[in-house]
């Protein structure tokens, strides 16, 4: 006899054909509730990352990369758990210290950057706009159900850290930046 426990023994199960899903402590909510639209976001952004991945990152930045979805998983099962704290003020200061070194190889900004470049810098764009999505609608939540502030400052901190990477892929490809032509400036 098999001591294995599954997590997961049934995807379908149909208790979410009514329009209302469950949350892992047995409460049941619309689908459309800010907890479900924040999980969502959360998936997204990770799904986002993992295309992201998939593109034969340097190893020196996808292992930041790998950390970040186990993190956005833990992110999850706060939401999934109410009152369960996963996320430490440690976790934005790593993204931190990721950002800062990361930020140490590129050239000062004179403008802001469209998005674009690489395909893995674009993806690095697009995966920094979920963050942010997914930032808002935690903080969209945490004004009816207090968040964790750790896990918003790490989605917070995550962006930035998008946003750097996606300069640094850039720069170590040889591409150069395509920078707003401000009118104004």
């Amino acid at each position: 006899m098999s001591t294995d426990k599954h997590r997961i023994s049934r995807v379908t199960t149909r208790t979410g054909d009514g329009g209302e899903s469950g949350l892992a402590d047995g409460s049941r909510h619309s689908k459309d509730a800010p907890v479900f639209a924040a999980m969502g976001d959360l998936d997204e952004l990770n799904a986002a990352l993992g295309v992201l991945r998939s593109h034969a990152l340097p190893a020196d930045l996808d292992a930041p990369l790998d950390e970040v979805q186990q993190r956005l998983f833990d992110l999850g099962a706060e939401l999934a758990v109410p009152g369960m704290l996963r996320l430490t003020d440690g976790d934005p200061e790593t993204l931190e210290h990721h950002v800062n070194a990361l930020n140490d190889e590129l050239p000062p900004l004179k403008e802001f950057v469209l998005p674009g470049g690489t395909p893995a810098a674009a993806w690095c764009h697009m995966a920094r706009t979920i963050a942010r999505r997914a930032e808002r609608q935690l903080v969209h939540l945490h004004h009816t159900v207090p968040q964790n502030p750790a896990s918003i400052a790490y989605l917070n901190r995550l962006s930035d850290l998008l946003f750097v990477l996606a300069r640094a892929l850039n720069l170590r490809h040889g591409h150069p930046e395509t920078l707003w032509r401000n009118p104004h400036g």
